[in-house]
């Protein structure tokens, strides 16, 4: 337990089954504990465990109380791959895709990420940031805490920082946690077709100096159609002259050297990875880079693949989940609807696809032990099920099975339908 600072704010009772995503607390991967309890101060956890475990504690008379009538709590979901800020959409590409038009094909032809580029470019700062507030909102209503997000579809100075600017505005007002990734390589723009080298000089020497301290991570798409190893090399080594960690978009489309290339320096994530063989699997899990894996988008991509998860376990590799959101491959704000997509598209079961979405998740944007597990010291994010069990997540599809959303100690969603909620007593 850890020592609260002051008298317990947050007590939640009554939970059922309580997930802590800690195996030192409880049974199996998922550390289940049975009529479990939370309590927290100052938004961190002091105590989960067995209600008959709980020691006596100084709780303040408005504390926030729930009780969770034998209902399944968890973690705080944590997204570990998003594309926030963008402006427009692309539902006709996705149909046009339904009707066997390649997403490649699609984007030689000028749509894709570059039509994207072009619609956020034109778009005004405050409908870009409207429009990210919305998807925030969702995000958080099915029960995410805890969200990276890139820039990437400005791609010029002033619009990869304005980007980042918004992330940073609907940070300081959100209750979620905005993690920011600079995407300045997302592809090489229309503009710059004729002379990849002339854009990257730009990233490298304009665009990262001010971008640099607005984001946490680095990250570069190598694969076909956008960057090759040694171009997405460079950004991620800019990258860290100015501080930022590594992520890298790897291995989507082809084997194409994205997963060596992000074990090599030693990127805190690896993303997508539908091409992984085993000795790539191994770098991985040697360089500690976590797989963040997107079922959503190999899902909607109908591409008849999903990422090696048994080559991924066998090798050891840490992974994690994210939605992807984005207008072109993903359009998903829900986190919930990605664990059950891992599990059914996946292969992942359902306490790893947990686990990818909290503890998991968490390490891939850098806050491991932080966010992810209820934990003493770890942030008290939870979220009350609409059910009794984890399972639900990957059985009971098409609902929002959030019934409360709690970020630091503070509900920030949820109607509480069947939750016991009030301060004091």
């Amino acid at each position: 337990m850890t020592v609260p600072t002051g008298p317990v704010d947050f007590l939640l009772t009554g939970a059922g089954q309580l997930v802590t995503c800690d195996p030192g607390l409880g049974e199996g991967p998922l550390g289940l504990l049975e009529r479990g309890v939370v309590a927290a101060a100052g938004g961190r956890v002091v105590y989960a465990g067995p209600e008959a475990g709980l020691p006596d504690l100084d709780v303040a008379r408005d504390a926030v109380r729930l009780d969770a009538g034998g209902q399944a709590v968890l973690p705080g979901l944590v997204d570990a791959h998003t594309h926030l800020v963008f402006a427009g959409d692309r539902a006709d590409e996705f149909a046009a895709r339904l009707r066997g038009v390649g997403y490649e094909e699609a984007l030689a032809a000028g749509g894709g990420i570059h039509r994207t580029v072009r619609e956020t470019r034109a778009a005004a700062d405050a409908e870009l940031e409207a429009a990210a507030a919305r998807r925030l909102a969702a995000a958080a209503e099915h029960g995410t805490t805890t969200l990276e997000a890139k820039s990437g579809y400005g791609l010029t100075v002033d619009d990869e920082r304005r980007s980042l600017e918004v992330l940073a505005r609907l940070a300081a007002r959100s209750p979620v946690e905005v993690v920011p990734t600079f995407l300045g390589a997302h592809l090489i723009p229309a503009e710059f077709a004729g002379d990849r080298a002339a854009y990257l000089d730009l990233l490298e020497h304009e665009m990262l100096p001010v971008c640099a301290p607005l984001a946490e991570f680095v990250d570069a798409f190598c694969d076909r159609g956008a960057l090759t190893v040694e171009e997405s090399r460079r950004v991620l080594e800019a990258g860290a002259r100015h501080g930022l960690a590594g992520k890298l978009h790897a291995n989507e489309l082809g084997s194409t050297g994205g997963a060596a290339l992000a074990a090599e320096l030693g990127c805190v994530s690896a993303d997508h990875l539908l091409f992984c063989d085993e000795r790539e699997a191994k770098a991985l899990a040697a360089a500690g880079t976590v797989a963040v894996l997107l079922p959503g988008t190999s899902f909607l991509l109908r591409t008849g693949r999903a990422a090696p998860v048994q080559v991924l376990r066998d090798a050891g590799v840490t992974m994690a989940l994210g939605t992807d959101c984005n207008p072109g491959t993903c359009y998903c704000e829900s986190m919930q609807l990605v664990i059950a997509l891992a599990c059914v598209h996946g292969g992942l079961t359902p306490e790893e696809a947990v686990l990818a979405a909290t503890d998991g998740a968490a390490r891939a944007v850098g806050r491991g032990g932080r966010a992810g597990r209820l934990a003493p010291g770890a942030a008290c994010d939870l979220v009350v099920l609409a059910g009794r069990s984890y399972l639900d997540l990957a059985y009971h599809l098409g609902v929002n099975l959030a019934a409360v959303v709690v970020k630091g100690g503070t509900v920030i969603a949820g109607d509480g339908d069947g939750v016991a909620a009030g301060a004091g007593s």
